[in-house]
C-alpha cells in the first residue's frame, strides 16, 4: 500500500488533513508528558546525582520515530512528504519538536539520539583539550575539581543550578544554526510553540517567537538541576511545573486531534515512603501530576493516547536505548488501527522539504559581533574566535572556541548566535560573567603509603582571583602543608588579548625532606628550606602550551634532620636563568586516553645572580597515552642531569616509588642524575556512564626501567627493572590506586596512594 493507492480511494483534502495531523501529533505531542522527567530528575538531584534524567527524551522521540519509520518500511507513507500542522512543548517536547520543526528528518533525530555523548553534553566542563593551558595546570596541582567560587564583595557564590546548561546550549545553537533568521516561529517549516515558567510569580510562558534555541532551553530547565533561563528579565524554568502536557496550546494554534505519550511514573506506595527525600520526591510527583491530569481531562474521543510500558527502565539507562524504542514500537503498535485512521493524503510540505535540502547549514559570516558584561574586555573574547570574516561558518572551530571562552572561568554562559540583516550574517557572541563570582578555591589532597611505616600526606589549596583588569590579570596563591611544604603566590598579567604574551612575578617558599646518599647507602635526611622570587616573561602556545624565560633567586638552609649529628648543617644562595618549555594535550590528568605531555626545564645558577655555585641543570619528562576501546598504554618517562659540580643536597632530583621505579618508597632515590624509562598499561573495567559525575574502575601494570647517580660522590645505582600491578578507581578526591611493586633490587611495596601518582 502506498501514497498513490490511497488518494484512489479516499478524497485528498481529507487524507492531506489525516495525515499532516498524524505526523504532527507524533513529533509534537509525543514528547509531551515531562512530569516523569521533571521527577526523575528532581530524585536524581536529591540523592546526589547530578546527571540529569533525559532518557525521557529518548523514550517520547522513539515512540514517535518507530511508528513512522515501521509505517514507511510497510508503504503506509513516506514520513519525508508528511505535513505537520504544529508543534507545542517544554523540556522534551520542546527538543523533539523544536528540532523536528526546524527541519530535522526522523533519520537525523534518531542518530543524534543514539551517538551524542550525553556524559558531555549534560555537564558544563568543555573537553579538556579546548581548555586554556593555564586553567588545565589547576588540574595537576589540586585535584579536587569542585571549586568554591567567591562574588568581589567576598561572599559565597552558589549556582542556581547543578548544571549551568553550558553544552546543552551550545548543542542547540549548532543544530539550530540554520534557523537564526526565523523569530516567528510560525515562520518555522513546522509552526512550533514551547512552555516555560516564570519561577517568580509561578506563571506559564509561551513562546511563540524569538531565538529558537533560547526557547528550548528555558522550556527545559529542570529546577534544581538545570540553571534557569534568563529572558527579558524573566528567570524561566521547565513549562512542566505550570503545564506539563500543554495541550491548550495546541488547541489553540488549531489541532483538532492529539497523539499524547504518556510517560509518568506511578504514585510511591504506603511502604516505599521511608526518607525525607521520598517524602519530597513524592510531593513534586503528586504537583506535576496534578496539572498533568487536568489536561488530560481534556482528551477527546478523537484523540490518542499512547502509554509505553516503562517498567524495568531507568531514565538514565542510554545504554539501552535499543530496548527503550523497541517499548515505544509495541505500544504504538498496539494502536496501528487508529493511527492508520490519522494518515494524510498531503503531497507534503514545501518548506519541509526545503529546510531538509541539501544546503549546508552553515551561512556565510560578513561580521563577528561581541555582546560582553564582564571584566575582560571584547578584545580579549575576539582574540579567541577564530572564525573568518567571508567565510561560511566554522561550526566545528566554533564549538572549541567556545570551550576555550568558558574555560577561562570568567562567565557563566558563553553563546552565539546568527543575525541574519540586510549586510549580511552576523556572528554574535554573547558572554555573561557568573553570578556566583569570579574568583576560586581549590582543594587538593595527596597520600602515599607503603604499608611499612613509611608515609607521605600533602594537602593544599589554592584562590584565583579573576578578572583583575580588562586583559584578564589574575592573581593565584597556593599553599601546601605536609610532607613537602610550600607557599607560591603568583601574579599574572597577559600583556595582550588572548595572553599570547604575559609577564608573571612570583614569590615562593617551600621545605622538604632529601636524603644524602653515599656508596649507595643512605647516610643523612636533611630538612631542606628555600624561600625566594623570580620573574617570568612567557608566550602563550594555543590552547596546548607555553614557553617561559626567568630569572628567580633563592635562599635557604639544609638541617641534619637523621643521621650522624656531626654531618653539617649549611646556608646557601641560588640565582639561576631559567627556560620552560610545557606542552598538555592529555584528556584526563589521572587516566589519559589520548595526548601528550611533555616538560622540559633549563636552568643556569650563575655567580652573577648571587649564586655560591655555577651550575647548570635540565629536566625532561614525557607521557603519551595511545587507546583502543578500553585500554590504554602509555608511554614516556623523565631524564634530569646536572652538569657540573654541585651540592648533592640542593640539587638532586627525586626517584621511587609506585611506577617512579616501584619497590622503593616514595622519593627513595634522590641523586643530581636520574634516568627513567616506563610503559603503563591500564584498562577501564566499568562502563562508560552518561552521567556528569563518573567514577570508573581500572586495572593496570606497568614496566620500567631507570637510574640514579651523582656527580660528586660515588653513588649510582645503576639500572634498576622494576614493574607493577595496581587497580585505580577516580574519585572526587582525585585517583585512588592500590599498586604492588617490586624490583631487581629485591625491593618491594604495596602502595596506597590518593592523588595523582603518573
Amino acid at each position: 500500500m502506498d501514497l498513490d493507492f490511497l488518494l484512489e480511494h479516499v478524497p485528498e483534502p481529507q487524507l492531506a488533513a489525516i495525515f499532516g495531523l498524524l505526523v504532527g501529533a507524533v513529533f509534537g505531542f509525543s514528547a509531551e508528558r515531562s512530569s516523569f522527567c521533571l521527577r526523575a530528575a528532581t530524585v536524581e538531584f536529591a540523592r546526589g546525582s547530578l546527571g540529569p534524567k533525559v532518557a525521557v527524551w529518548l523514550l517520547t522521540f522513539s515512540t514517535a520515530v518507530i511508528w513512522v519509520q515501521g509505517a514507511g518500511l510497510l508503504g503506509l507513507f513516506r514520513a519525508e512528504e508528511a505535513r505537520m500542522m504544529a508543534v507545542t512543548g517544554s523540556w522534551s517536547g520542546a527538543v523533539i519538536g523544536g528540532l523536528y520543526a526546524s527541519g530535522y528528518s526522523t533519520e537525523e533525530l534518531e542518530k543524534l539520539a543514539l551517538d551524542l555523548d550525553w556524559q558531555q553534553v549534560l555537564s558544563d566542563d568543555p573537553p579538556r583539550q579546548d581548555v586554556p593551558f593555564r586553567r588545565k595546570q589547576d588540574d595537576r596541582d589540586f585535584l579536587v575539581k569542585r571549586k568554591l567560587s567567591f562574588r568581589d564583595d567576598g561572599s559565597l557564590g552558589l549556582p542556581l543550578g547543578v548544571i549551568q546548561g553550558q553544552n546543552l546550549a551550545l548543542l542547540l545553537e549548532r543544530l539550530l544554526v540554520h534557523t537564526s533568521d526565523t523569530r516567528d516561529f510560525d515562520r518555522l517549516p513546522i509552526p512550533f510553540r514551547a512552555v516555560a515558567t516564570d519561577i517568580a510569580n509561578d506563571q506559564k510562558v509561551i513562546f511563540r517567537s524569538g531565538h529558537l534555541p533560547q526557547a528550548i532551553r528555558a522550556s527545559m530547565s529542570i529546577p534544581a538541576v538545570f540553571a534557569p533561563v534568563e529572558i527579558d528579565g524573566r528567570l524561566l524554568v521547565d513549562g512542566g511545573m505550570v503545564d506539563n502536557i500543554p495541550m491548550d496550546v495546541a488547541r489553540s494554534m488549531g489541532v483538532e486531534r492529539l497523539i499524547v505519550v504518556d510517560i509518568g511514573s506511578p504514585l510511591l506506595k504506603r511502604e516505599q515512603l521511608l526518607t525525607v527525600v521520598d517524602v519530597l520526591n513524592q510531593s513534586i510527583t503528586m504537583m506535576t501530576r496534578r496539572n498533568s491530569e487536568a489536561q488530560l481531562a481534556t482528551l477527546r474521543p478523537e484523540d490518542l493516547l499512547i502509554q509505553p510500558a516503562l517498567a524495568g527502565f531507568g531514565s538514565t539507562d542510554f545504554g539501552r536505548a535499543d530496548q527503550l524504542i523497541d517499548a515505544g514500537y509495541r505500544a504504538a503498535s498496539a494502536l496501528d488501527g487508529r493511527l492508520l485512521t490519522m494518515r494524510s493524503e498531503s503531497g507534503g510540505n514545501p518548506a519541509l522539504s526545503l529546510a531538509r535540502s541539501a544546503e549546508p547549514r552553515t551561512p556565510l559570516i560578513s561580521e563577528v559581533r561581541i555582546e560582553n558584561d564582564s571584566k575582560v574586555g571584547d578584545a580579549v573574547i575576539r582574540r579567541h574566535i577564530r572564525q573568518q570574516i567571508g567565510k561560511p561558518l566554522d561550526l566545528q572551530d566554533l564549538q572549541k572556541d567556545m570551550g576555550t571562552l568558558y574555560g577561562l572561568d570568567y562567565f557563566e554562559q558563553v553563546e552565539y548566535r546568527v543575525v541574519h540583516g540586510q549586510p549580511g550574517n552576523t556572528l554574535v557572541i554573547t558572554t555573561r560573567e557568573k553570578r556566583s563570582g569570579t574568583d576560586y578555591l581549590r582543594l587538593g589532597i595527596n597520600l602515599s603509603d607503603d604499608f611499612r611505616g613509611d608515609s607521605a600526606f600533602n594537602i593544599g589549596a589554592s584562590y584565583r582571583k579573576n578578572g583583575i583588569n580588562e586583559l584578564g590579570g589574575e592573581w593565584l596563591t597556593r599553599l601546601q602543608l605536609g610532607d613537602h611544604q610550600e607557599l607560591f603566590s603568583e601574579f599574572y598579567q597577559p600583556l595582550d588579548a588572548g595572553s599570547r604574551w604575559f609577564v608573571a612575578p612570583n614569590l615562593f617558599a617551600e621545605t622538604q625532606n632529601v636524603e644524602a646518599i653515599m656508596d649507595n647507602d643512605p647516610i643523612a635526611e636533611y630538612r631542606l628550606q628555600r624561600y625566594g622570587y623570580g620573574l617570568h616573561l612567557g608566550r602563550q602556545i594555543a590552547n596546548n602550551g607555553e614557553i617561559r624565560f626567568g630569572i628567580g633567586q633563592a635562599w635557604g638552609e639544609a638541617d641534619v634532620r637523621i643521621g650522624d649529628p656531626e654531618l653539617p648543617d649549611f646556608n646557601f644562595e641560588e640565582g639561576y636563568y631559567q627556560l620552560q618549555y610545557s606542552f598538555d594535550t592529555v584528556d584526563n590528568v589521572d587516566f589519559p586516553r589520548e595526548g601528550e605531555d611533555i616538560g622540559l626545564t633549563l636552568r643556569q645558577y650563575d655567580k652573577g645572580l648571587g649564586s655560591d655555585e655555577r651550575y647548570r641543570q635540565w629536566e625532561f619528562k614525557l607521557d603519551k597515552a595511545i587507546s583502543h576501546g578500553p585500554s590504554t598504554l602509555v608511554f614516556g618517562g623523565r631524564y634530569g642531569r646536572t652538569l657540573d659540580d654541585a651540592e648533592v643536597v640542593t640539587s638532586s632530583f627525586m626517584l621511587g616509588g609506585a611506577r617512579q621505579l616501584s619497590g622503593f618508597r616514595q622519593d627513595a632515590l634522590p641523586g643530581q642524575n636520574i634516568s627513567l624509562a616506563r610503559l603503563i598499561y591500564f584498562r577501564r573495567m566499568t562502563p562508560r556512564s552518561f552521567l556528569p559525575l563518573d567514577f570508573p574502575l581500572y586495572l593496570g601494570a606497568s614496566l620500567e626501567r631507570g637510574r640514579a647517580w651523582n656527580n660528586d660522590n660515588e653513588f649510582d645505582s645503576g639500572y634498576i627493572n622494576a614493574g607493577s600491578i595496581f587497580v585505580g578507581y577516580e574519585t572526587p578526591l582525585g585517583p585512588l590506586n592500590f599498586s604492588y611493586g617490586l624490583n631487581d633490587e629485591a625491593e618491594r611495596a604495596l602502595y596506597m596512594n590518593l592523588g595523582r601518582s603518573f
